[in-house]
C-alpha cells in the first residue's frame, strides 16, 4: 500500500454534504435557525423516537440528559468501564457518584446479571440509573435491564454513540432502534467525524417524554424561554427559569448532518459488508466481539484481540495502519482511581479485555484493497509471532 495511512476510522464528506453547508453559510441563519430543528425532526424519525435535541457534542448531551432525568448530586449511578470516559463524567459533572459493574467477555457490553448483582447488593434505592453503552455499534439488549430498572425505580440513559442505525429484536419479535426511547428514558449520539455522522462536533439526546424534552431545550441554552412565562412585557422579553448551559450546534453543523443522515443506512450496511470479511478471515483464529442473534451491529469500531496487543499495535503502525485501542478501562484512569469509587467492585472481566483489546480500520470508504492488506499484516504477524 506504500505509504498510504489507513486509520481506524474516517469521516466521508462528499460534494453534496459540501454544498448543504455552502446552502446554509449563505443563509440568514448560521445558529438557531431552521436546520437545527429540520436536523432533529429528521433524526428522530430515523431512530423511531418522538423527540431529539441537537446539541455542540454528545458529551453536552449526557451532561444535560442526566439533569433532565433529575440526577442530583450525591446519587448514584451504574455504567460500564469500557466506554469513553464521557459516559462515567456526565455523572460527575453534576455532582453524583459512578459505580461499574462488569462486561460481559462475548459481546463486550455491560452485563445485566453483574449490574443486576451490584443493585442488590445495596438498600433499596441506593441507585438512581443506569447509563448501558452500545459499544462498538452492537445494541445492548434493554428490555432486561428496563424490566430490572423498573423493579429497582431506576432511570435508563442510553449511550448510543457508537450506534445509530443499530437495532435488536425485543421478545416480541419487534425491531427496536438504538436511541428510540422504548425501553430507555432517553439516549445521546455522536457526531464527531470519526462517528457514523460527522458534523466537526455535535450530538443528538432522543426520548419519548415530552417532559424530559422540555428539560434538554431549557437546560442547552442557559435555562432561557420565550414559553411558559409568569409574564411577558413586549415580543423582546425571555425568563431564565433555570440554570442552563451553552449547549447549541449551529446550522451548518445541522446542514452537514442532515445530509450524513441521509446516507446512513447504506453506512451501515457497508459497514457490515467489511466486519464480514474480517470475520470470515479471522473466524477460528482470533477472537472478535460475538453478535447475539436478532441484533444488528452498527459497527462503528471492529475490535479483536489477542495476546500481544502491544506488539501488534506497534507492528500495524509501523505499516501505516493506524489501529487504536477501545478503551482504557474508566476506573483505571488517575481520576477514577483517585476518587476511589466502587474499588471493590469485581471487574475483571473489563481488565481481561483491555488487555487484548485493538480496533481495526472500520469506515464505509474503506476499499476492499485496504481491508485486505490489514488483514494480510495481522496475519503475518500472527505467523510470525505463534
Amino acid at each position: 500500500m506504500g505509504n498510504k495511512v489507513i486509520p481506524y476510522g474516517r469521516q466521508d464528506i462528499t460534494h453534496e454534504d459540501i454544498n448543504a453547508v455552502i446552502e446554509t453559510l449563505q443563509s440568514d441563519f448560521l445558529t438557531q435557525g431552521p436546520k437545527i430543528k429540520e436536523f432533529e425532526k429528521k433524526f428522530a424519525e430515523s431512530v423511531e423516537a418522538k423527540y431529539a435535541v441537537a446539541v455542540n457534542n454528545a458529551t453536552a448531551g449526557l451532561h444535560i440528559a442526566v439533569m433532565a432525568l433529575g440526577l442530583k448530586e450525591g446519587d448514584r449511578v451504574i455504567t460500564t468501564p469500557i466506554t469513553f470516559a464521557a459516559s462515567a463524567n456526565c455523572v460527575r459533572f453534576v455532582g453524583g457518584e459512578v459505580w461499574f459493574a462488569d462486561i460481559d467477555r462475548d459481546t463486550y457490553l455491560l452485563s445485566l446479571e453483574r449490574t443486576k448483582e451490584l443493585i442488590e447488593s445495596k438498600p433499596k434505592g441506593f441507585f438512581k440509573g443506569i447509563i448501558p453503552v452500545d459499544f462498538a455499534g452492537l445494541p445492548i439488549q434493554l428490555e432486561g435491564f428496563k424490566q430490572l430498572a423498573d423493579m429497582h425505580g431506576l432511570w435508563i440513559l442510553e449511550d448510543a454513540c457508537h450506534a445509530p442505525g443499530g437495532y435488536f429484536l425485543d421478545s416480541k419479535k419487534q425491531k427496536q432502534y438504538c436511541g428510540n426511547g422504548i425501553y430507555a428514558d432517553a439516549a445521546v449520539f455522536s457526531f464527531h467525524p470519526v462517528k457514523h455522522i460527522a458534523c466537526g462536533e455535535g450530538g443528538m439526546v432522543t426520548t419519548n417524554s415530552e417532559d424530559v424534552y422540555k428539560k434538554l431545550l431549557l437546560l442547552r441554552s442557559h435555562g432561557i424561554t420565550k414559553e411558559n412565562m409568569s409574564e411577558n412585557h413586549g415580543g423582546w422579553f425571555y425568563e431564565m427559569q433555570t440554570l442552563g448551559f451553552n449547549y447549541r450546534i449551529t446550522d451548518f453543523q445541522a446542514a452537514l448532518g442532515i445530509s450524513q443522515l441521509a446516507r446512513n443506512k447504506n453506512g451501515v450496511a457497508k459497514r457490515n459488508e467489511i466486519a464480514k470479511r474480517y470475520k470470515d478471515a479471522f473466524n477460528g483464529r482470533l477472537k472478535f466481539q460475538v453478535l447475539p442473534d436478532n441484533s444488528l451491529n452498527a459497527h462503528h469500531l471492529f475490535v479483536i484481540e489477542v495476546d500481544n496487543r502491544k506488539e501488534l499495535y506497534d507492528y500495524l503502525h509501523q505499516n501505516n495502519i493506524y489501529a487504536q485501542i477501545h478503551y482504557i478501562p474508566v476506573h483505571q484512569l488517575p481520576y477514577y482511581k483517585t476518587i476511589g469509587y466502587n474499588s471493590d467492585t469485581d471487574l475483571s472481566n473489563s481488565e481481561d479485555y483491555y488487555s487484548k483489546c485493538i480496533s481495526l480500520p472500520m469506515y464505509p470508504t474503506l476499499t476492499e484493497e485496504e481491508q485486505e492488506f490489514v488483514i494480510e499484516t495481522i496475519m503475518a504477524f500472527s505467523s510470525k509471532n505463534n
